[in-house]
């Protein structure tokens, strides 16, 4: 067997085998097969596609490439993952209040790349939480509280690693196959038994409309009936930032204030129904849907959630002071207006837009390495559908550079009609 023919065999638009699929990981993985020749396939996997079958080999090779977490000592444990987004402060809100349903939560995040946030960054900058907890302490802390949020401390799919940084740099990212194997494959290695996933749709998401994202929840599906882990995917929209915060520092506040009850956004309040009832469901802790999403709303609004999140910082060595009293966070040395230039109505509010200026303000990171600033991004006051008057305050620019925030106020963030 050598790379040369199973590259022809997919140029030629032929179904690769297992050990193929397998050679090809484990070759790619230690080096031996150089990135002029993993690129040759992965673009003939972009032309031409894989089966299901294909699908789920590259995902369970690339899943076993490296580190696989052992979860069997805590019990029924249901991940949740999003295929990312602007303003995306889910997991802070939903996984507290599903620990406190009594479902352990054991879940490993990614920092933000791009655009899209990262679950990790939005941690650090709670003063003193740790991130960085070694595998055994992990699986103790929720033992002991049921609950721990760290990053990707393991070695875990470590070909999807090397397999997606390729994908970018030869213009290969929007591939279902690939995008799901990707997803799945960390997943699994992630050591859950049952998987809920949000699929993200529109511009500030992978998939830009409705029908690829069913596509990729379809493939996301079977490939879990195929690893014997039980899936399900839950479409949501980003075709505006979720919520109204869009920042790392000031999505941590505004998790906070919705889990203290001081507000609840209509698309926050959606996703966190849908995706929490589902893995009520999953785990058997609710009969159907309708009853997980009361019992979500239920320990949100009784407060068991907030606790929740209290107890998972201050066990992990955040300063919950930070939690009781958020007006003690560090703010943004300039924080600006966006101002109405005319009446109507709110058309736009762009996802991929805001996500683009976030990272401009000095909120996101265009590679791995680089350094970002907790406090920058963004407050909105208006979303789409929203009527606004000529001079109404729509939000406000949190910038530690004046400069760059007169250059993103000229910018259209709004779109009025």
């Amino acid at each position: 067997m050598n790379i040369l023919d199973i590259i022809a065999k997919k140029r030629d638009k032929k179904e690769l085998t297992k050990e193929e699929i397998e050679f090809f990981v484990k070759g790619y993985t230690d080096g031996s097969i150089t990135d002029y020749q993993a690129s040759a396939l992965v673009m003939a996997i972009y032309i031409n596609g894989m089966n299901e079958r294909e699908i789920t080999d590259l995902t369970l090779s690339m899943a076993y490439s490296g580190d696989v977490l052992d979860l069997s000592s805590i019990g029924e444990v249901v991940d949740k993952h999003s295929t990312g987004g602007v303003g995306d402060k889910i997991t802070l809100i939903l996984m507290p209040i599903v620990a406190s349903l009594g479902i352990p939560v054991a879940k490993m995040s990614g920092r933000g790349l791009g655009f899209t946030g990262g679950t990790v960054d939005k941690l650090e900058s709670i003063p003193g939480y740790n991130t960085n907890v070694p595998v055994d302490e992990f699986i103790q802390n929720v033992k002991k509280i049921g609950i721990s949020l760290i990053g990707q401390t393991l070695n875990l799919a470590p070909a999807d690693k090397k397999l997606y940084a390729l994908r970018d740099t030869i213009s290969c990212t929007e591939s279902i196959p690939l995008i799901a194997s990707s997803i799945m494959s960390k997943k699994i290695a992630s050591g859950a038994n049952k998987i809920v996933i949000d699929v993200t749709c529109g511009s500030g998401a992978f998939m830009k409309d409705v029908e690829s994202a069913k596509e990729l929840a379809r493939v996301m599906t079977k490939i879990g009936e195929l690893a014997h882990k039980e899936t399900k995917c839950v479409i949501t929209d980003m075709n505006e930032p979720v919520g109204y915060a869009v920042g790392n520092t000031l999505e941590v506040i505004e998790a906070i204030d919705i889990l203290k009850g001081k507000y609840l956004p209509k698309d926050i309040k959606h996703i966190i129904t849908e995706l929490g009832a589902n893995m009520l469901v999953l785990a058997n802790k609710a009969g159907n849907l309708e009853e997980g999403k009361a019992k979500i709303l239920e320990n949100l609004q009784n407060g068991k959630g907030y606790e929740k999140f209290v107890e998972l910082v201050q066990n992990q060595g955040g300063d919950i002071s930070f939690i009781e009293n958020t007006d003690k966070f560090a703010k943004a040395k300039y924080i600006i207006p966006i101002i109405a230039e005319k009446s109507g109505n709110i058309v736009k509010l762009d996802a991929l837009n805001v996500g683009k200026l976030s990272v401009y303000l000095g909120a996101g990171r265009m590679k791995k390495e680089d350094d970002i600033q907790k406090e920058v991004g963004f407050i909105f006051h208006k979303k789409v559908g929203d009527k606004v008057e000529k001079g109404d305050v729509l939000g406000y620019i949190h910038s530690n550079d004046e400069e760059k925030a007169k250059q993103v106020l000229k910018s259209q963030i709004y779109e009025i009609m």
